[in-house]
């Protein structure tokens, strides 16, 4: 007799929030274990995420990079490839929103700049990502090591340029000139000054709104259109699409462009809508956290909304904590989010067999397969 499996509900919500609950339950016993009270690390989380405008600011800020990420990783692995290079293609869409920011502000106002910096950011990710797909569809090289090298190639071209040809002339630091006002993408604080309502400082910025609707067009694309279908059904079966007459191989350049499209929007949110120059290590790990994104989001632009809000207050909060509670430290804090990661990304699925086995004992619930 076959294990029970889950159904599609439970695959989406309780799972998740079954491998939250646990990976808090296992941090609070590791606080205690250390001599720190897990209530309050905890409420101090919860209250440096959500219990200001600033604080959500700054979470919303985390959650902006991590929607980028978590949808560029969902649509290459909808198309049935694992894209491990969203680091490095965060990287070279930061690098094109500088080059185009700082080739170009200086002549053209900010209505023509900004969309010039979010295509740059955009058109960089993709090319860099589409290398790595070309030499798996037509040279049969695997995704997962050719993207794990060009994480480490971008930060190589980038730290090269930067150093030699980028860096602002008679600075020490290895960064490029502030933009010019017109390649600056407004923050939250100067939007709503728009309309006279007062909004503390944060990194908070439009590119927000950006993530938002990235993730309304990867939705509709992927579930609404033919294209999406085609991109799903080579995901599903590369041989069965052969057969159907879907070319898998155009499809891993399509859903690698894209992937690598979504992952350089991180260089507007970061390059242009908060530090407003170039410099190293902007991206920070979110192109890694992006996977844990997209497992704990079921690979779903609703999902991965929410899973980034998760991980945008985890680091939010934590930074929080880590300010306010000396005698917690940041190997702390990140051990406590190491374990969110764990649960909900490399071991989404190892409570799935109990908690399904629970589910189908319960009365009235229906013993069939997810869809």
């Amino acid at each position: 007799m076959s294990a029970p499996t889950l159904p599609r509900w439970a695959d989406v919500v309780v799972l998740p929030l079954v491998n939250l609950a646990v990976a808090l339950l296992i941090s609070g016993a590791v606080m205690a274990l250390i001599g720190q009270n897990p209530l309050e690390v905890l409420t101090l989380m919860a209250k440096g995420a959500f219990g200001s405008m600033r604080g959500f600011s700054y979470t919303l800020y985390y959650t902006t990079t991590f929607i980028f990420t978590g949808l560029a990783v969902a649509v290459a692995a909808h198309g049935g490839l694992f894209n491990i290079g969203a680091e490095g293609q965060a990287t070279l869409g930061g690098l094109g929103a500088g080059i185009f920011a700082l080739w170009l502000a200086r002549d053209l106002p900010g209505f023509v700049m900004l969309p010039l910096i979010i295509l740059a950011s955009a058109g960089f990710g993709a090319l860099w990502a589409l290398v790595p797909a070309y030499l798996q569809a037509y040279r049969g090289s695997h995704i997962v090591i050719t993207t794990i090298m060009f994480n480490f190639l971008a930060y190589t071209l980038l730290v090269y340029l930067l150093v030699n040809v980028l860096k602002a002339p008679g600075s020490m630091a290895v960064e490029s000139a502030p933009f010019e006002p017109s390649a600056a993408l407004p923050n939250a604080q100067e939007a709503f000054a728009w309309f006279g309502i007062e909004w503390p400082s944060s990194p908070l910025n439009l590119s927000f709104l950006l993530a938002l609707a990235a993730a309304g067009l990867v939705y509709a694309y992927l579930w609404r259109t033919r294209a999406g279908y085609r991109l799903r059904t080579v995901g599903a079966s590369a041989g069965a699409a052969e057969y159907a007459g879907i070319p898998p191989a155009h499809q891993i350049l399509i859903a690698m462009a894209i992937s690598g499209a979504l992952a350089g929007m991180v260089g507007v949110n970061e390059i242009a809508g908060v530090n407003r120059r170039l410099l190293l290590d902007f991206v920070a790990g979110a192109g890694f956290t992006g996977i844990a994104v997209a497992m704990m989001g079921r690979n779903h632009p609703a999902g991965i909304l929410l899973a980034s809000l998760l991980f945008g207050a985890l680091f939010q909060g934590g930074a929080e904590v880590g300010f306010e509670m000396p005698q917690f430290s940041r190997e702390m804090v990140v051990t406590l989010q190491g374990f969110v990661i764990l649960l909900s990304g490399a071991m989404a699925y190892v409570l799935a067999p109990t908690l399904a086995r629970v589910i189908h004992a319960l009365p009235g619930i229906a013993k069939r397969r997810p869809a």
